[in-house]
């Protein structure tokens, strides 16, 4: 047993006497300066840091449906059928509402931090809005061309009167 308590081995450890933790050298790497696991810890519960959080998942929510609309708008195809008429109104409508319901969205989130998240939520519906106007104008459904306007158009005056004659043979 006194051989094992010589340090035959330059890992070995003498635990038959006490020692206070500042005899002990540190592990390589490790700073005692640096911010402690706990404080992180305490900082993601604290309230406001939750808030924040929180707030910015809503304020994302808008641009994160982007690809999932642009993948029905792929698979809506551009045929006029009731089907994807349907799709592109639904495409149209939710962000149309969402941006009516932006102050009771945000309601829970009040102070100076909610501006940036409600410019974020509002253009990220707007994108949406004009995704859904892109497939509409894609499908034909928008009137961007002269001749959608024709029964707004007054006809012609005439100007001039020419008749025929009648041909006796």
């Amino acid at each position: 047993m006194a051989s094992r308590t010589n340090k035959k081995y330059k890992w070995a450890l003498d635990f038959s006497t006490r020692r206070s933790s500042q005899d002990i050298a540190s592990p390589p790497g490790f700073n005692p300066a640096v911010g402690q696991a706990h404080t992180e810890a305490s900082k993601e519960n604290d309230p406001s840091h939750l808030i924040i959080k929180k707030s910015w998942e809503l304020a994302l929510a808008p641009l994160k449906q982007v690809p999932m609309n642009l993948f029905i708008m792929y698979m809506a195809g551009n045929s006029i059928s009731p089907f994807p008429i349907m799709m592109v109104g639904m495409l149209l409508i939710r962000p149309f509402k969402a941006l009516f319901t932006l102050q009771s969205t945000f309601k829970m989130i009040e102070g100076n931090h909610a501006i940036m998240q409600k410019l974020v939520y509002f253009l990220g519906n707007i994108v949406g809005m004009l995704l859904a106007l892109y497939k509409c104008q894609s499908m034909g459904l928008l009137p961007s061309h002269s001749s959608d306007w024709l029964a707004f158009i007054d006809p012609p005056v005439r100007l001039e009167y020419s008749g025929g004659g009648i041909s006796l043979a």
